[in-house]
């Protein structure tokens, strides 16, 4: 059985060998990694955490998967019908889990999905936490770190990117009953708040200008979605030395009503925006 997960001398062994690998050859460090991964592989732990003050970042929980990638050696995997030679053996136990997985679906050892999740053939990377009611459809990928909700809708190619390093760094965060249309890509660190739906081809990155276009006057942000927002793809003017050009951002064209239940909401919000997913 592993230690407590928010054991201090866990932490401290993890961090002391993130900065010096040498300590990688004590059984105690080795053992503090391995009972880490294994803590987020059972949804003991996670990478981050929602408070009060908002997601609280665990970087040592990010230095002890860094680590395993160290540990561990590459080698002949099967899954199945399946062979893979890598580090991190795919997840087990998916039907005592209450977790649907459709071939080829795969979700990596130290990857957590709550029961009721659905991953099509899509992938779920190690680090990764995804809430109850969650569908992953085709092609979606769930990279390392991140963090998705309850009730979430990951449609297909989606791309939420993983964020290993810096440890302290804040992963890709897609809150309760998000909607995240058709070859959406999420990466370095961008919150998409709780209900928020994103249109077809929506890219954010943690320099996308997203814009508020709902008032008189645009609103510009950058790195956070705000919770029932509507978004869409959309061009910025930007000057350069040979002219002016037009540059990706992301278009918020209204709210989701905060009144209705989330199904219908998100009918509404389709229909009434006419946002492709």
């Amino acid at each position: 059985m592993s230690s407590l997960p928010h054991d201090p001398q866990r932490r401290e062994r993890i961090a002391a060998a993130f900065a010096d690998r040498s300590l990688l050859s004590d059984p105690a460090v080795q053992q503090a990694v391995l009972a880490t991964i294994e803590d987020l592989d059972k949804g003991r732990i996670r990478v981050a955490e929602p408070s009060e003050a908002g997601w609280q970042v665990q970087p040592w929980v990010k230095q002890a998967v860094l680590l395993y990638f160290v540990l561990r050696p590459l080698e002949p995997m099967e899954a199945g019908a399946l062979s893979f030679y890598d580090k991190v053996p795919v997840k087990r136990g998916l039907a005592e889990a209450g977790i649907r997985v459709v071939p080829p679906g795969v979700a990596r050892y130290g990857s957590f999905l709550e029961p009721g999740c659905i991953l099509m053939p899509g992938y779920v990377n190690i680090g990764a936490y995804v809430g109850a009611g969650t569908m992953i459809d085709t092609w979606a990928t769930v990279g390392s770190c991140a963090q998705v909700g309850k009730g979430v809708h990951l449609s297909g190619g989606v791309g939420l990117g993983g964020v290993l390093e810096p440890p302290s760094a804040t992963p890709v965060i897609i809150e309760d009953g998000a909607f995240i249309g058709s070859r959406c890509v999420v990466v370095e660190g961008v919150i998409v708040e709780k209900e928020a739906v994103l249109g077809a081809g929506v890219v954010l990155t943690a320099s996308t200008s997203i814009v508020d276009v709902t008032g008189s006057e645009p609103i510009l942000t950058k790195g956070r979605v705000p919770a029932r927002s509507v978004v869409i793809p959309g061009q910025l003017p930007k000057q350069f030395p040979a002219g002016t050009y037009h540059v990706p951002c992301a278009l918020i064209i209204g709210r989701r009503s905060a009144s209705t239940d989330q199904k219908t909401s998100l009918s509404d919000a389709l229909r009434t925006f006419q946002v492709p997913v």
